[in-house]
């Protein structure tokens, strides 16, 4: 039986089955089967060579690249990150969940049904998200998406306008984004909130979490902004159990020089 994900006392990820998944590198606490866990060089995908290629090199680049690691085997594996609340959502072949977008600080682990790769948010520069983000989308029944946040997380149906450095994730169109820049946020006097993300898709899901984020200008592989943070199964707090397809709820080695050595580290550099 492929592997199916659950949430357990909130905290963690529970996945049963047999076959392969992938999670976030370095999140497996313990497993109860037999499993081979190693790094994933060309992404997740399936396809031609070529087409893996770019997808890892355009993820790597615009600085969504999730140290991957795909786990093997058959049995049951425990995943967690740092006390990080769990929440699964569980992707549909039409409708609102066909696809979710997350940043790739608060994916935990998908299934192999899932198609990985990434959105452009393009303002997204006006806060610590950047200008693009993770994107997991239905490529075959079974397609679930574990993902975390700092604290159980708030969720929204459009229209709604949230701080881009709150934001999880969200289904649908991205956002739109409000300015309020005007001589009070020269001086200082404004409220703080001088930015929002705007949300107004009709069945629209948008995931917020207690916690924000350090703003500041953000661009590609420069960006570090990815570091383990925390999330939830709390879908089941706002909306009372269900929506729509939910489910229940290092240090980089020396770079090489040279076009060999950005060819290395671009295909290298991440899992």
């Amino acid at each position: 039986m492929p592997f199916q994900f659950e949430v357990d006392r909130e905290l963690f990820l529970k996945a049963t089955g047999d076959g392969h998944f992938f999670a976030k590198k370095g999140t497996m606490v313990a497993d109860q089967g037999k499993f081979k866990y190693s790094k994933r060089l060309l992404g997740t995908n399936e396809g031609n060579i070529v087409g893996r290629v770019l997808n890892h090199v355009g993820r790597r680049v615009t600085g969504e690249n999730l140290e991957i690691m795909e786990v093997e085997g058959s049995g049951m594996v425990f995943l967690s990150d740092q006390e990080a609340h769990v929440t699964i959502i569980t992707l549909e072949d039409n409708g609102p969940w066909q696809n979710i977008k997350v940043e790739s600080e608060d994916l935990l682990a998908f299934t192999e049904q899932c198609h990985y790769g990434v959105s452009i948010v393009g303002t997204g520069i006006l806060s610590q998200r950047g200008l693009f983000t993770s994107q997991l989308s239905f490529n075959g029944y079974g397609a679930q998406v574990a993902i975390k946040t700092k604290g159980n997380p708030l969720v929204l149906q459009a229209p709604c306008r949230v701080d881009p450095d709150a934001v999880v994730a969200w289904t649908g169109a991205n956002p739109t984004p409000k300015l309020d820049v005007n001589l009070k946020t020269f001086i200082g006097q404004t409220s703080g909130e001088s930015y929002m993300y705007e949300f107004n898709e009709p069945g629209q899901i948008v995931i917020v979490q207690p916690f924000e984020r350090e703003s500041g200008v953000k661009f590609g592989i420069d960006d570090k902004r990815y570091q383990p943070e925390e999330q939830s199964s709390a879908f089941k707090n706002t909306f009372g159990g269900g929506l729509g397809g939910m489910a229940q709820g290092g240090q980089p080695q020396g770079q090489q020089s040279g076009i060999g050595g950005l060819i290395g580290n671009l295909l290298g550099g991440g899992k």
